[in-house]
Order: C-alpha cells, then structure tokens, then sequence
C-alpha cells in the first residue's frame, strides 16, 4: 500500500534523534503549581476553590463554564495560596489558581476507580470526559467531550489516532506509542464504543519505525483496528491531511469539520487520556513533554504534572549547557516564543526547545521583497495564495483576504519556510486572520 502524501508541506530537518531514544521519565514538581483559568478552546473555567483550601490531586479546582469550556483538576495536594493574574505560556498575564505545593501528591479519594466501559452509555462515557477535563492534547486545546459528540454519531465511519507528530525536535507522542502502546488502543477502543459503524485508524509517520510495530503489535487482534503509515513530511499531523490519507477526499474549507467526511481525529496523547479517565478513573493531571534543543544539556521525554514550572522542567533536562538565543513552547514550525522560564506548562503544551540560533532574528535581517516564485503556494497544504494573502494583509485589505480563504490558515509555517525572500508570512497571518473572524461574527465582512 503506497503511504499517503498531502498536498504541499516542506522536510524541515527533524532533529528528532535528540530525544526520541529517552525513555519517558515521570517527574513530580518540587514547587508551586499554577493552573491558568484558560487552558482550552472556549470559555475559561470558573474557580471553585479559595485561598486556603486544602486540595488533593485529582480534585476538580475550577469547573467548565458551559460546553465548550473543560474543568481544571489539581494535579497536586497542598493549599491554595491564591487566585492571581499570573504570566502564562500564552505570553498574557491570565487569572490562576497558585497551589502551594506539598510535595505528597496525595490522591483524592474520588479518584482510581476503575470502570468497564463496554458497560457505559454513551453520554455516560462522554460525561466521564467532560469531568476528567481531557482537551485535544497535541496542541488545540478543543475540549474532548464536544469534539465526540457530533450531531449523527451514526455517520461516523473512522476515528483516526493521530500519531504523525510531524512538528521537528518533539517525540513525547513517539515514546508514549513505543512504551504504552496499550493506553492509546483502549482509548480508541473506548472512543469507538461511541460509534458503532466505524473502524479506528492509529496514523504515524514512517520515521517512527518502533512505535508503528508497538502499534501494530498491540492492534493485531482485533478487526476493527489498524495502523496507517504515513509519508514523513511537514505537516502531515494536520487534521485535514489525516482525513484525506483514511478516506482519499479532501476536507473543504470554511471552517469545516472532520465529522462532515465521517472522520472524528484525537491525538494519541489525548486517547490515553481519554482510556485513564474512563476505565482507570484518572482524570487529566499529566501529561508528556518533550525539552530538546541544542542549547539543552540532556534532551528527552517527560511525564509532567500540569502546573509544573518551565524552569523546573528545564532544570530535571540538566539545564542550559550553552546560551539560548530563542526558546520556544511547541515545535519549531508552529510554537511560540516565550521570554521566561517561569511561565506553567499547561494541558496544550507537549514541549519546550531552547536553540542555541534565533533563526527569525536571522531571516529578517536577509529578507527581500517578493520575488514572486510562487513557492509558498506550492507548499501551502491548504492549497491557498500566499503570496496574495500577504498583499492583502498587510494593506490591511480584510475583504480580500477573506476572498482569498485567508481564515483556512492553519498557521503550519511551511510557506514560511520555503520562501527564499524570507518573508515572515506566517506572522503576518497569525495577526490577520483573527482580525478578519471578529469582522466576520460582527457582520461587517
């Protein structure tokens, strides 16, 4: 079977052998635990907790705000020192829930029961997830329980495992699949007892050789199972592009959802999550993390309580054995800059990369004007004018970018990356394209 290709991308080099031979090593934070309010897609979650409450891990601290909104679940037990504005991953000053920690980790006691789910309804599976706080884990943020529960579940017909992990350096979601291959294929399992008439597919890049066979090994029995190897290629993780390598169409844009081509598509993290919260009764408090980076003195893979300083993280990574002129949460196609360690890592992030080159300084002291080679739209995976949408953006033109399905970005950096002017596209697009959504919900686009 020929593996699939998407439309465009670009083979950034992966600097991936930094860390992917680290096994995953769990980590408990040493000091405060510091959860922003806003840590999904939708409404921030509201407190329940006050300053000097005792608070256990594994106990809800803040509940959803409506649908889309996702509790907040202690990862720790202490105090709650306060409830703060506080400097985020997000690079925003965001109200928090400070938890002094006391190093113990003592479990409430509504936690650890286990549960069969092939006994559970479906909105009782759902609900399992909602409470457990579980968001898309490979960097979304979209709350789990909203994302399952599409308005005709019978039209279902796969739930794609996304495993690609596409983005250079990061190999948490690599390690997770070799070493608990089994967490990924019961969350899968538990997902498709939601959908009756679809077959689960785990998606993975073929440069990850040992989790394809820990995959492939762990699937082996049962029919509706199956691994899908995928062309390494940038980025080949992105929704759009799994739905077309299981089904062979092409989601359209606009806004469209995996659901209208029959597809439901999770992040193997957020799956063994998803199998924890359901039939361990663990609900979402950690999560893997990748330090990698060739300023970072032992790259690898951890298990994080969320809440856990940046520094703290970076420290157990054996800190900085040379300056680093960037660093950066997430990879380095799509992450984003940070000025301080001292920020908390939250359910969205999955690493941190300290480099030893800033090579966005670098590029804008080389860049040019357009010279109009026409290569980011060859590399554009969503088929769009970049070229164009940059004219458009910057002459702050919001209907022609709109005209130019400039809101389909999806933000990848692959035009980018390709373009030989070294123009900061992807920049500029980031800027333009929630000014443009906000003029289109108030009518004036």
């Amino acid at each position: 079977m020929a593996k699939s290709k998407i439309r465009g991308g670009v083979h950034p080099k992966g600097c991936k052998e930094l860390s992917s031979g680290a096994a995953t090593v769990p980590y408990q934070a040493k000091g405060e635990l510091v959860f922003p309010l806003s840590q999904h897609i939708g409404k921030p979650a509201v407190p329940i907790v006050k300053k000097g409450d005792t608070v256990l891990a594994g106990q809800t601290i803040a509940k959803a705000d409506g649908f889309i909104s996702a509790p907040i679940i202690s990862s720790g037990s202490g105090k709650v020192k306060i409830i703060e504005p506080r400097l985020t991953s997000a690079g925003v000053m965001a109200q928090c829930i400070v938890i002094d920690n006391d190093g113990q980790y003592t479990l409430d006691p509504s936690v650890g029961q286990k549960c069969d789910y092939t006994k559970l309804s479906s909105q009782e599976i759902l609900a399992k997830v909602q409470a457990a706080g579980i968001v898309g884990l490979g960097g979304a943020g979209f709350p789990t329980h909203a994302k399952l529960a599409p308005k005709n579940p019978e039209e279902i017909e796969y739930v794609i495992a996304n495993g690609a992990e596409c983005e250079p350096y990061i190999t948490c979601d690599d390690r997770l699949m070799q070493e608990h291959p089994d967490w990924v294929v019961m969350g899968l399992k538990v997902v498709l007892q939601l959908f009756p008439n679809a077959k689960g597919v785990i998606a993975i890049e073929d440069n990850k050789p040992a989790a394809i066979a820990a995959m492939q090994k762990a699937v082996q029995r049962d029919e509706r199972l199956s691994v899908l190897e995928l062309e390494t290629r940038y980025p080949q993780g992105g929704e759009r592009g799994l739905v077309h390598a299981v089904t062979g169409q092409w989601l359209g844009g606009g806004g469209a959802l995996p659901a209208t081509l029959g597809c439901i598509v999770d992040n193997v993290t957020t799956l063994s999550a998803v199998y924890q919260a359901v039939c361990e009764g663990m609900p979402l408090m950690e999560k893997g993390f990748t330090v990698s980076g060739d300023a970072v003195a032992n790259p690898g893979n951890f298990m994080i309580k969320l809440g856990t300083s940046l520094q703290e993280v970076l420290d157990a990574a054996g800190g900085l054995k040379a300056e680093a002129r960037k660093a950066l949460l997430g990879g380095p196609m799509m992450g984003t800059a940070i000025s301080s360690y001292d920020v908390p890592i939250v359910k969205a992030n999955n690493a941190l990369l300290c480099m030893t080159r800033d090579e966005v300084e670098e590029a804008d002291k080389l860049m040019t004007a357009c010279i109009r080679c026409g290569r980011c739209g060859t590399a554009c995976p969503m088929g769009l004018i970049p070229q164009m949408m940059a004219v458009a953006a910057k002459n702050k033109d919001y209907a022609r970018y709109d005209q130019l399905h400039g809101t389909d970005c999806i933000a990848c950096g692959s035009c980018t990356y390709i373009c030989p002017a070294k123009r900061p596209l992807t920049q500029l697009f980031k800027q333009t394209k929630p000014v443009v959504l906000g003029l289109k919900r108030a009518g004036q686009l």
